[in-house]
């Protein structure tokens, strides 16, 4: 098993919150959640990870050799980090090992780890995380379920649209690496088409709608985690996950 961390962005959501620092190298309890990554990676075992770098390169290039876990990380930089997240997923899977499944995460996440455990042993080939216990609105990117297959996996869901369960993504899956190369593709498509501010979700979306019996998810909702986006996300953090964290730990 491999994985895949995109932590090229800016976070400019964040303003002077993180003062200037990439996301994934917020401290939560003395510890970034950049080294809560690798740490909670190697302890699954997984110890082939390929991060993709951006903003801030030096610094986190630095952060990563400081964790003394970076002999299992390739580095891999994206000059072009203030395009689209797709331009990331697309250099990061073009300079992965072509064979095996592997873990795509986003790198602004404080969760559970035993989300990782969720995505290793799942029975699905490819497979999202959903929890249902989300707040509506514009930013959360949903999924959408009617009976037992996603049918949405966007922040705009149609209000035509018919689905028996919804909830929101956490942002870590599990990929084959066929999928790792219709995954290249479909980047690859966007940008022949001019497409450079696109989400990567959209090119999983594209996969996902184009054979959706390839696709399942598995129901977290019972974990803990949350998107480091806004302030107020880093005092959720801080006062409600952390803790729930801890006390698994």
């Amino acid at each position: 098993m491999r994985a895949l961390i995109l932590a090229a962005g800016i976070g400019q959501r964040l303003a002077d919150a993180a003062n200037n620092l990439p996301k994934c190298l917020l401290e939560f309890a003395g510890k970034s959640l950049l080294l809560r990554h690798l740490e909670i990676l190697r302890y699954y075992g997984i110890a082939s990870i390929t991060i993709v770098t951006g903003y801030e390169h030096e610094m986190l290039t630095k952060a990563i050799k400081a964790s003394g876990i970076s002999n299992h990380v390739q580095i891999v930089n994206n000059p072009e980090y203030h395009k689209g997240s797709h331009i990331s997923l697309l250099n990061g899977l073009s300079h992965m090992a072509t064979e095996g499944d592997f873990i795509l995460m986003d790198a602004d996440v404080l969760y559970d780890h035993r989300m990782i455990d969720r995505l290793l042993n799942t029975a699905y080939m490819n497979c999202f995380l959903l929890d249902k216990h989300f707040i509506p609105g514009e930013e959360p990117v949903k999924l959408c379920v009617a009976d037992n297959r996603i049918v949405e996996f966007r922040k705009q869901v149609s209000p035509d649209l018919e689905y028996d369960l919804q909830g929101e993504s956490v942002g870590f899956f599990r990929f084959t690496s066929e999928t790792a190369k219709r995954l290249i593709k479909a980047c690859n498509d966007y940008l022949d088409q001019g497409e450079q501010q696109t989400p990567y979700e959209e090119c999983i979306r594209d996969l996902l709608l184009e054979t959706p019996q390839e696709f399942g998810y598995e129901d977290v909702s019972d974990l803990g985690w949350v998107e480091i986006d806004f302030p107020e996300d880093i005092t959720r953090a801080e006062q409600e996950i952390l803790p729930k964290i801890e006390q698994i730990n």
